[in-house]
């Protein structure tokens, strides 16, 4: 794709960007702001994911009441065997980010484990033993600076914006923060494995596939959003969403610096996940670009928007496999999604 324009349409994108705020309400809450009745939405939205062109996910945010763990993981990979990598590891439930890259590495990853226990376990039961990988290098997210999935498509005016929210309850309703929230129980994980790949099913069958009435699906649900202990995210397929490059920017922080600095990129539009981390350099930032020639742009952008940053590292996605649980083809269109992993109990 030669440039950044986008292939969806006004409406198109403004459908996401209202399932973005209100991911479960009804077609019906929807065609009051949108302005376009319940069966063409829900028609718009079935073409839309139908063809890959977008998704509705959620994803577990904690394990138990403590927050998962992070990590950024660079792999180097013998001579043709970078695809055939990226494609195996997009298969594993933990990987939330399966990049194709330029530069010292040849794929990066976005994991997220329990602990450091199971990192470990991933790396050396998992990672290392991939045949085609040589070299791994573990960089630990140490905070987690957004949440993962934002998107900034904007499609819609702030009266709209507000509406939404009024329908989700999100202007009023209290979030958890740090490594508090709600326990997360079996029925919760099984929530959740049934809503990675579509956040829109309905409480009625959710109920029927998890074994359990309409009304606990529901309350669970309530609890599960308003303790912060679900990742949502509902994207449209970058290639197709006029930002269609992916790149990673490492950059060092004087600490004392790092909570401004931080406040100051989450405010470009272009940044999509600050990431505090371990490793020669402090701070990750993966951002969606219009254009490989943004970079330049945009870490220029960065630097004046936060003059404490110095830029160490840029890298730039050669093809995307996964996001979340998203598996993505090699025409940019989301295939399928890989089933998150249940505890054991």
């Amino acid at each position: 794709m030669r440039t950044g324009e986008s292939v969806l349409g006004e409406a198109d994108l403004s459908l996401i960007h209202a399932l973005q705020i209100a991911p479960r309400a009804s077609w019906t809450q929807l065609s009051a702001v949108l302005g376009a009745s319940p069966d063409t939405l829900a028609r718009r939205w079935e073409h839309l994911t139908a063809g890959g062109y977008a998704w509705s996910s959620m994803l577990a945010a904690r394990r138990g009441t403590d927050a998962m763990l992070y990590a950024w993981i660079e792999l180097e990979c013998a001579a043709g065997d970078a695809e055939a990598t990226a494609t195996e590891v997009s298969r594993d439930p933990c990987t939330l980010g399966v990049h194709q890259v330029t530069g010292d590495a040849d794929l990066v990853l976005l994991v997220a484990c329990p602990d450091l226990y199971a990192l470990d376990g991933y790396l050396a039961g998992r990672v290392r033993r991939l045949p085609g990988v040589l070299r791994s290098r573990t960089q630990v997210v140490t905070r987690l600076h957004n949440r993962p999935y934002r998107s900034r498509i904007e499609q819609l005016t702030p009266g709209q914006v507000r509406l939404l929210s009024g329908i989700t309850g999100d202007d009023r309703r209290p979030r958890a923060r740090g490594g508090t929230g709600p326990n997360l129980t079996e029925l919760d994980h099984r929530l959740v494995a049934e809503l990675a790949g579509d956040a829109r099913r309905s409480a009625a069958e959710l109920a029927r596939q998890c074994g359990t009435s309409e009304s606990t699906v529901r309350r669970r649900l309530d609890v599960l959003a308003a303790g912060g202990a679900l990742h949502h995210h509902c994207l449209p397929a970058p290639r197709f969403s006029g930002r269609p490059v992916w790149a990673m920017v490492t950059t060092d922080v004087p600490p004392l610096e790092v909570p401004e600095t931080v406040a100051a990129l989450a405010r470009l539009r272009e940044t999509r996940l600050v990431t505090s981390v371990t490793g020669p350099h402090n701070l990750a930032v993966a951002l969606w670009l219009r254009t490989v020639d943004e970079l330049h742009d945009v870490t220029a952008a960065l630097v004046r928007a936060a003059p404490a940053l110095r830029i160490a590292g840029t890298a730039l996605s050669l093809r995307t496999h996964k996001i979340g649980a998203q598996v993505l083809g090699p025409d940019g269109r989301r295939v399928h999604h890989v089933r998150p992993e249940a505890p054991p109990y």
